[in-house]
């Protein structure tokens, strides 16, 4: 099916595209954002895990 129906001086087609790159970039700035907040979240884990390590370690000695 070949869109030929025109908008103005803009084709769907082109809106579509646009549509289609827009919802994208969406995608990967959320994608960083939620890598960045992953990976936030899990340093402050480890460091929760290392202070359990060394109160267990000291307890022993």
């Amino acid at each position: 099916m070949v869109l030929l129906t025109t908008s103005g001086s803009l084709n769907i087609g082109d809106m579509i595209f646009q549509l289609f790159f827009f919802v994208f970039l969406l995608l990967v700035i959320i994608g960083v954002i939620s890598f960045a907040v992953s990976f936030k979240r899990r340093g402050k884990q480890l460091d929760r895990i290392e202070e359990k390590l060394d109160q267990m370690k000291n307890r022993g000695q």
